[in-house]
């Protein structure tokens, strides 16, 4: 991999990953070829970029002529803190894990196919909130392509197993075999394959759920057989509530943002209420835009208080922030 990728090109990569598009995909590939340092080290990846933005430009201007034939999806917007998909084989459990971390109240049912299309709710998180996604279960025989555009564009997937069946382990394996021959793939990480830009991986999260049966034992090596032990794991019920505190803290932590609250100059006290959340690696001018672009047009400097400054250090636009910062900014 290219050595001293930016964190300006890091997020256009995430954003190529999300993107819902072809306007999208071709914006997000000229942010990465113009922000990609110039070395040699990367001149295949320049080139793959030059490729493929050359390739995303005919897609764009041969839109009207093909869109009749893309049909319909259903785009979810986007909302609160980061977004993860559920999916697994049927009966896995994974509207009633929605129920357990969501307000949401899914139709929960002990037969398979009660989700029969996505479904968004929030997950609060502390003074956050995250945006899970249900989906219908995967039978590979009959798969919905439409499910990839959800993984990939998801910060984090939750794989939900039944633990606690010899056959939904086996399913799972189906799922994750024929998922692996697709562009749309799951690893521990999120990342597109630089060697073919067109490879998506998202991060997973194994979530066993049903963990508290009476089979879990003896389930558990024919899940070792298939799945790549880097693979986090968190054994959960979520009928009980059983590993929902720790499952729920790892999906905050896999989203990779940072809360930061604003402050007021003529206030003493912090908006605590509605933090804003950035990608870790982020700058004091990202949350400016954020707030308003003419913000972030005519900073002039912040004061931060937080665990890494002296309370009150002025800092300029470029200041890295970190969890839970204050800022105060100044034009």
């Amino acid at each position: 991999m290219p050595a001293n990728l930016t964190h300006q090109y890091r997020k256009a990569e995430a954003a190529y990953r999300r993107a819902t598009s072809r306007e999208e995909e071709l914006h997000c590939l000229q942010t990465m070829l113009r922000e990609i340092p110039k070395h040699k080290g990367t001149d295949k990846l320049q080139s793959d970029l030059k490729r493929k933005i050359s390739q995303a430009r005919k897609l764009v201007s041969d839109a009207p002529r093909s869109a009749a034939g893309h049909g319909h999806r259903r785009r979810i917007p986007r909302q609160g803190a980061g977004r993860a998909v559920l999916i697994g084989a049927p009966n896995a459990g994974k509207s009633q894990l929605v129920t357990s971390l969501t307000r949401a109240h899914p139709e929960v049912a002990p037969y398979p196919f009660t989700t029969q299309q996505p479904q968004p709710a929030m997950m609060p998180w502390h003074d956050v909130t995250v945006q899970l996604i249900d989906t219908p279960p995967i039978i590979v025989e009959a798969f919905d392509s439409t499910l990839l555009d959800l993984i990939r564009g998801a910060d984090v997937a939750l794989l939900v197993i039944d633990a606690g069946e010899a056959d939904g382990i086996a399913a799972t394996q189906r799922i994750i075999e024929h998922l692996q021959q697709t562009k749309t793939r799951l690893a521990p990480s999120s990342y597109l394959d630089l060697d073919d830009l067109g490879v998506s991986y998202t991060r997973t999260l194994t979530v066993l759920n049903k963990c508290d049966g009476p089979d879990l034992a003896q389930n558990l090596p024919l899940l070792d057989a298939f799945l790549p032990r880097d693979w986090e794991r968190f054994p959960i019920s979520a009928a009980t509530g059983e590993g929902l505190t720790g499952l729920a803290e790892a999906i905050f932590d896999a989203l990779n943002v940072v809360r930061v609250y604003t402050k007021l100059p003529n206030n003493k006290e912090p908006d605590y209420d509605r933090p804003f959340t950035i990608q870790r690696g982020g700058t004091l001018v990202e949350i400016a835009q954020l707030i308003h672009k003419d913000l972030a047009r005519d900073l002039k400097h912040a004061r931060v208080w937080g665990q890494h400054v002296h309370d009150a250090t002025t800092v300029s636009g470029d200041y890295v922030l970190h969890d839970q910062d204050i800022v105060e900014l100044h034009i």
